[in-house]
């Protein structure tokens, strides 16, 4: 006769090993997003890069690792750097790069973000140690071109490419920012000076070229001469008017001279 006892124990048989299939299925089946590649291990080895889609990982036998091909975006933590002209700055940037061989990103490196991370660190300084303030503040993005593809030639064996790198803030000190600002003021009225000096010397040869066509053209003096009287009528802040004598007025009264100096004499 067959006892509860019996039948649920014989259950428990069946029950057990069907439960410990599914949950080793279950365990074994893994869904890989689009963006994603799935770098299997099969007993420590290197076996296969899994596309996106349902695949099967085999526990214990077979280990994953998850890469997101997605473009990631990292700050780079500030950084003291001091210049090529001994000016101490602080510089923090971000990095732009995404993963283009998992295999690589998973075996040639530990941690491939920390890597990245250290390894702009260390870039951002060397390179911006090499060059002067006014460069950093002057040419960003050709130290930014410079910076990235330092990055992405070293990152290269860990199977990641460095699509940009942007320098974000260079923080300076109180007093430097001071320098600069009188810096930048000195060099404005030098500009101011040069300017005002350019339309002196411009107004200089005009004035110089007026002269000389008015000196070859009597006409034209008699008519400077009129124009100036017609200004100094109109002028009605001076009662002070002072007319010039033309040159042939003046040679007209030569005859005259002799009784002049007669008279002046006698007196």
């Amino acid at each position: 006769m067959i006892t509860p006892d019996m039948l649920t124990a014989g259950l428990m048989s069946y029950l057990i090993p069907v439960l410990l299939a599914v949950g080793l299925v279950a365990l074994s089946l893994k869904i890989v997003a689009e963006y994603e590649r799935l770098v299997v291990l099969f007993l420590g080895r290197f076996q296969a890069v899994k596309q996106p889609g349902l695949r099967i990982v085999v526990p214990g036998i077979q280990r994953l690792f998850r890469v997101d091909l997605r473009v990631i975006t990292m700050d780079i933590p500030p950084q003291d750097v001091i210049s090529h002209d001994n000016v101490t700055v602080r510089v923090n940037a971000v990095l732009y790069f995404r993963v283009v061989d998992p295999e690589k990103a998973i075996i040639q490196v530990e941690d491939f973000n920390t890597a990245i991370n250290q390894l702009a660190q260390t870039t951002l300084r060397s390179v911006l140690g090499q060059h002067d303030l006014d460069e950093m503040l002057a040419e960003r993005e050709k130290l930014n071109d410079n910076i990235q593809e330092i990055i992405d030639k070293r990152a290269d064996a860990w199977g990641i490419k460095v699509i940009n790198v942007e320098i974000k803030h260079i923080d300076l000190n109180d007093s430097m920012i001071r320098a600069i600002a009188r810096q930048a003021e000195a060099e404005r009225e030098r500009r101011a000076k040069i300017i005002h000096a350019e339309g002196e010397f411009q107004a200089a040869e005009k004035l110089l070229s007026a002269a000389n066509i008015i000196s070859q053209n009597s006409q034209a003096l008699h008519l400077r001469y009129l124009q100036t009287l017609n200004d100094i009528s109109t002028n009605k802040t001076s009662n002070t008017i002072v007319f010039p004598l033309p040159l042939e007025f003046i040679r007209a009264l030569g005859p005259l001279s002799p009784d002049l100096k007669d008279s002046s004499a006698q007196t």
